[in-house]
């Protein structure tokens, strides 16, 4: 049998690293897959044989097999933050395809907001060091609002010259949605740089309704990830946008979503947008699949919005089991399980779930002893507890920001200074009777920032604090603690690593570095999940009652999602889109 090699990632330049040997795959030619072909385009399963060479489909002979298994069409990510996984994309692939995930739509806004264009180059160069299909876009808010404080900025010009290359698929999701709505015209330029070179942006449009949404769509927005029920995803469905239904780490929508996928085969895909480690690891897909299947949802309907409908929204070349199609596609055991037991991308086998046991490689894929290059922006300097003193200002109200489980949204509550107000240093101090914390953001991009103080409820922390150099979307540090030493203890344990998250609990403490633009790990998946577990035990154990405490934490300065939020310059009114006072 004749053999021929093909480069392991046929989207990344040549120019991105040096060819080595270990660069190639062997494939062998006429390769051939037999099973229970799962059609998605015709809504049938038939036993028969996917004929494949040079990574692709070339015939499909129907007959029957002694194969029970089942071959479906690979799943994609229709929306992720590979940053937000903590795991380089390399490390990343490594994990995604075990549960059979092919491809992914990414956008790279965490990283371009630390490091600009180089953290962009960053992303596409290590994801050429694996065979996945990685689909990056061109983060449309670098920073997300000009309120910022932001290691880098993309303004027109530069989002123009992103989108004019190959391997930039789209424009990534508009958070500016008061900027499309006001007519700003950075927001409209960058829009109009995408149209101009055919690509499709994606949108990000919470609690967006009437007019305003319409104006959004008008824009030429086409997705929404963001949608908190489904009267606002039908409105948004009915004027003719693509709906996501979310189910990542701090959110998760498909409990409350699902509905959509029965009633709008053609328009809803899935994903992840931003998913931990942990959640990564343990199978996002195959579980939404299973559940589906409880609520009632049609298979095929199901299987639209994990395959067929990111690949035609997006024009991607992933393929969907047909005649011509790269041969991405998965084996699992049943239609009831979904256990996956192989994975292949242009017919080249990357997971098979059998190979550990006889000692092999688990896949295809670069091992866990690949270390990719480390880049970072890291400027804050050590601060000390005076910096976080508040002082009370008479006897009025102080704006708490209310935090809830599994969501991104926020509330606007008021409590009395009298609340939080500590007669020994006569100042406004955390109050866990009341679960109302002091909560910090200082910049990571200047040496002597000023620390934003304000408070926070629904963390549940008895004592201790928690720290992370993940803070949406300009990853400065943000922090929520039960007293100044701990919360000082935390952030400097971030600043001397230069990135991290960490757990502090006066002499006992959990961290997790993170070197890479302070982001990502350097390790493989199973050491950052060990490590990340050890600061949820510990964070639990400190009485948080949140399911992702950290990842809710990193969402606190996102000052583009309602209503409450914290930046460098302090309390944010996404209502008014404006700063506002601390007291009230």
């Amino acid at each position: 049998m004749a053999v021929i090699f093909q480069k392991t990632n046929p989207y990344s330049s040549p120019q991105t690293y040096q060819l080595k040997r270990e660069d190639f795959t062997e494939i062998s030619e006429g390769l051939c897959l037999s099973g229970n072909i799962v059609d998605v385009e015709r809504q049938e399963c038939y036993s028969g044989r996917l004929h494949i060479a040079d990574g692709r489909i070339v015939r499909i002979e129907r007959g029957p097999v002694p194969e029970t298994h089942y071959i479906l069409p690979g799943f994609i990510d229709a929306h992720v933050h590979i940053e937000s996984s903590m795991l380089t994309p390399s490390a990343f692939a490594r994990e995604a395809v075990k549960h059979g995930v092919v491809a992914a739509v990414a956008d790279p806004h965490e990283i371009a907001n630390v490091m600009g264009i180089e953290g962009i180059d960053f992303m596409i160069a290590d994801a050429a060091q694996s065979g996945f299909k990685f689909f990056f876009g061109v983060p449309s808010c670098v920073p997300a609002t000009s309120f910022e404080t932001s290691g880098a900025v993309l303004d027109i010009a530069a989002v123009e010259q992103l989108l004019q290359r190959d391997d930039l698929y789209f424009l990534a999701e508009m958070m500016n949605y008061p900027g499309v709505v006001r007519d700003d015209p950075e927001a409209l330029g960058k829009m109009a740089a995408a149209q101009k070179y055919g690509k499709p942006v994606d949108g990000h449009a919470p609690a967006l309704s009437s007019d305003d949404l319409r104006k959004y769509i008008r824009a030429g927005i086409s997705t929404d990830h963001e949608c908190e029920d489904i009267c606002e995803a039908e409105e948004k469905l009915n004027l003719g946008m693509k709906v996501m239904i979310r189910e990542g780490s701090a959110v998760r929508k498909f409990d409350q979503l699902y509905p959509l996928i029965n009633s709008y085969p053609s328009s809803v895909m899935i994903c992840t947008d931003d998913c931990g480690a942990y959640d990564l690891q343990r199978g996002v897909f195959p579980d939404l699949l299973k559940r589906g299947l409880a609520k009632n949802l049609h298979l095929f309907n199901l299987l639209r919005a994990f395959s067929w409908n990111p690949v035609n929204h997006y024009a991607l070349p992933v393929g969907l089991l047909r005649v011509n199609d790269f041969a991405d596609c998965i084996i699992v055991d049943s239609l009831e399980h979904f256990s996956v037991l192989q994975t292949y991308i242009n017919g080249e086998k990357v997971y098979d779930r059998d190979r550990p046991a006889s000692g092999e490689p688990d896949d295809a894929l670069p091992s866990g002893n690949h270390k990719p290059y480390v880049i970072n922006h890291f400027e804050a300097s050590a601060i000390t507890p005076s910096q976080l003193n508040m002082p009370a200002a008479g006897d009025g109200q102080v704006r708490v920001i209310e935090v809830f489980d599994k969501s991104l949204y926020t509330k606007s509550m008021l409590v009395p200074q009298s609340l939080l107000f500590s007669p020994a240093t006569k100042t406004l101090a955390s109050n866990t009777g009341a679960d109302v914390l002091k909560i910090v953001v200082l910049s990571r991009y200047e040496k002597q920032a000023t620390p934003a103080i304000g408070f926070v409820h629904g963390f549940g922390l008895q004592s201790g604090a928690l720290c992370t150099s993940i803070a949406h979307d300009s990853h400065n540090i943000i922090a929520v603690g039960v007293d100044d030493d701990d919360l000082v203890h935390a952030i400097n344990k971030v600043i001397l690593n230069k990135g991290g998250i960490s757990c502090c609990n006066g002499s006992s403490s959990a961290f997790l570095p993170l070197p890479v633009a302070g982001l990502m790990s350097a390790e493989p998946i199973d050491a950052v999940v060990r490590q990340y577990d050890a600061l949820l035990r510990q964070a639990k154990a400190q009485g948080c009652r949140l399911t992702s405490p950290f990842m809710t934490l990193s969402f606190l300065s996102l000052i583009v999602i309602p209503e409450l939020k914290i930046f460098t310059g302090g309390l944010f009114d996404v209502s008014t889109f404006a700063p506002i006072d601390l007291l009230a």
